[in-house]
């Protein structure tokens, strides 16, 4: 057992507490000198316990007036901050607290931008959080002056779950992490639709069974389960087959008080890794005070350790049909493969943990993200009958009701339908290097960012924005990318993040391989899906819908029926559940 957490936070500031106790004591020997008694005891008392808060608020003054000062000799400003009652923001802490679980996903940084502007610092435990929506300081974070901001502070937020992978690395790792995982995708691999068809056909064959028992179908963890299996089998080479568990039945019925699916391996599995991306999402929402939030267990590593009783197996089977196989030439078709093979003979290197870190950040870009997007997808569609009606039609004039969809319909079909909904991402995370200046907001003063300065930027709200979209952003419409609006967008490309940019864009995306892989296993669902079903209708006797007043909030759709969290990635709470109607055979004619 380890050292908890909260002990840890505090020694890191020991530094910074101990010189004014110091200070005091040195004080009191020199009042005895001076008066031949010792100070009053209640004086004493008094000044050691003020010491620290004195102490602590010269240094957070001084140094808000250098940077208040640095900004006004560069010829620019200080982002407003929010206004706090409490020292240290603690009201704030207990808000963030407070809504991460109970109030809609924008709370409360939707008010932050609506009140102070899409720059805004909010400040934890006196440290700056510089909160941002702004498209053209994202373009500077990712590409302009990429090598002015790194991870940073983030990196230990996310290290019990991602450890050292691509996705939670900086400096020569990150580079270490990218080589091994680019040379594996390629357009030769990812535009075969084998592995992913034959789980498209698995899972969709239990949606009709369960859908004819007279249940609705948990389309999200529907999805993550053939996410899951066809990732693991096209990264890995072997399919976890978490489909065999079998689909969910909805809580109040009487199969689903059924404990044996509950307690399937996959499914410990799905609920373990979905909290622990929970527990690391409240971190990135609580700055570097996050360690005090679990002061005597570190929730994230308990979680995982569920998991890599998962991922093991896998990794140490691939280890043993290395050994047994001349070469591996079994492993060389999968990613799995071309990591032992990088990091085969670097002694000084932890090799299983390198992999596994490795094995843990792809899966969830191969697995949460393409399952987060056909969740909302077709909780859209849902809600808009007309849309599904006309996707439909299309798949039928495109493929009929039964032909394989091959990679040039999958090309003509994807972006429109799949961009649409792409608009739901999560929150990001940078930390200043140096102090760095940006362009003004609408001709505004230039906004200075002192160094070592965290800085979360939210593509979510960046995405529903009405300044950038039109007066619509926040309306499903798959016709704003064909017509007069996408004025917005191609004059201003990085309003639309969705494989983020730069030097750290999306893996593969440099050469448009693993756009291929995401959009096409999504679209490939997506065909098969509606050449099986003709309706989709939300199951609003089952579903979790959220309170009245969240409509009423600025902002929020009052129409909404799922109650939408996020951990890495945006997901439903407590699932989405859907009836889907099979066609007619006169309907496919």
């Amino acid at each position: 057992m380890g050292i908890p957490l909260g002990f840890v936070y505090i020694a890191g500031r020991l530094p910074r507490l101990v010189p004014p106790l110091v200070l005091v004591y040195a004080s009191s020997r020199i009042w005895i000198i001076a008066f031949k008694t010792p100070a009053p005891l209640w004086l004493r008392i008094s000044v050691y316990m003020l010491s620290i808060p004195f102490v602590m608020t010269c240094s957070v003054l001084y140094t808000y007036i250098c940077d208040r000062r640095e900004a006004a000799r560069r010829g620019a400003v200080l982002a407003p901050r929010v206004k706090s009652i409490w020292p240290g923001g603690l009201d704030t802490i207990l808000s963030v607290m407070r809504t991460f679980r109970n109030v809609h996903i924008r709370a409360p940084f939707d008010q932050y931008c609506q009140e102070y502007g899409p720059v805004v610092n909010v400040r934890i435990m006196f440290e700056d959080q510089i909160m941002m929506t702004e498209p053209e300081h994202i373009k500077a974070i990712l590409v302009t002056q990429f090598n002015s901001f790194e991870k940073g502070y983030a990196l230990n937020q996310v290290s019990t779950l991602l450890g050292t992978g691509v996705f939670n690395s900086d400096g020569e790792i990150w580079k270490f992490h990218r080589s091994m995982t680019r040379p594996f995708f390629s357009k030769n691999r990812i535009s075969h639709f084998d592995i992913f068809e034959k789980h498209v056909e698995d899972v969709l064959s239990q949606a009709k069974v369960r859908l004819r028992e007279g249940y609705p179908v948990d389309f999200q963890d529907m999805v993550y389960r053939f996410t899951l299996d066809s990732a693991t089998e096209f990264l890995f080479g072997k399919s976890v087959q978490s489909i065999s568990a079998g689909l969910v039945y909805p809580k109040n019925s009487v199969p689903g008080k059924n404990n044996d699916h509950t307690n399937h391996l996959s499914n410990i599995f799905a609920c373990a890794f979905s909290d622990a991306q929970s527990h690391t999402a409240l971190r990135g929402r609580l700055g570097t005070f996050w360690r005090v939030a679990e002061f005597w267990s570190d929730r994230v590593k308990k979680e995982m350790e569920v998991c890599y009783k998962f991922i093991d197996p896998i990794l140490k089977d691939a280890l043993e049909t290395k050994r047994s196989t001349k070469g591996g030439e079994h492993l060389e078709d999968t990613l799995l493969g071309v990591l032992i093979n990088c990091t085969e003979g670097k002694r000084s290197i932890p090799d299983l943990t390198v992999i596994r870190d490795e094995i843990v950040n792809i899966l969830i870009a191969g697995r949460d993200t393409t399952a987060t997007t056909l969740t909302f997808l077709i909780y859209m569609l849902s809600q808009h009958q007309n849309i599904l009606k006309w996707l439909r039609a299309e798949v039928l004039s495109m493929v009929g009701s039964s032909r394989r969809p091959t990679n040039d319909d999958v090309l003509n079909f994807r972006d429109q339908c799949i961009s649409g909904v792409c608009l739901t991402c999560f929150l990001l995370c940078r930390t200043s290097t140096e102090a760095v200046v940006w362009t003004g907001i609408k001709g505004g003063s230039p906004i200075y960012i002192p160094p070592n300065t965290r800085i979360p930027y939210s593509v979510y709200l960046m995405h529903r924005g009405k300044d950038l979209w039109g007066p619509d952003a926040d309306i499903f419409d798959l016709d704003r990318f064909l017509d007069e609006r996408s004025k917005y967008l191609t004059s201003n490309p990085f309003i639309f993040l969705l494989f983020n940019a730069g030097p750290r864009i999306c893996l593969g995306q440099e050469a448009s391989d693993f756009l291929f892989f995401a959009y096409n296993k999504m679209t490939l669902f997506l065909v098969c899906l509606l050449q099986n079903f003709s309706s989709i209708t939300l199951a609003e006797d089952v579903q979790t819908q959220p309170p009245v007043e969240w409509g009423k909030r600025a902002g929020c759709n009052p129409r909404e029926k799922v109650v939408i969290r996020h951990h890495l990635t945006l997901y439903v709470d407590d699932s989405l559940w859907v009836q889907m109607g099979e066609p007619d055979p006169s309907d496919n004619m």
